[in-house]
């Protein structure tokens, strides 16, 4: 009975975080923060599915792993971009200037 309310508070953080996302657009380190949210807390939604099935934590597991790496990427691609340009707004990024 507590899986579920984990999935279900979950699934709320998870569509919270898709509601940052949409609003707040502005600099680039709030989108990765937003998605790093999106992605724990569909860690926190996986991890309480798989108590209930035989998984056994083994895919939850993989998705933090992915996140770890999503979120370290993220962070190395903003720092060499501040470096480069010297600041992080998402407007004023452009296919041309590469």
């Amino acid at each position: 009975m507590s899986t579920f309310y984990l999935g279900m508070i979950s699934a709320f953080g998870f569509m919270m975080a898709l509601l940052a996302l949409s609003l707040q657009y502005k600099h680039l380190l709030s989108v990765l923060l937003s998605l790093e949210a999106a992605t724990m807390n569909l860690f926190i939604m996986l991890f309480a599915l798989s108590n209930n099935i035989s998984y056994s934590g083994q895919t939850s597991l993989i998705l933090i792993t992915l996140g770890a790496c999503e979120a370290s990427l993220g962070l190395a691609i903003l720092v060499s971009m501040i470096r480069a340009q010297g600041n992080d707004y998402v407007f004023s990024f452009s296919s041309q200037k590469c």
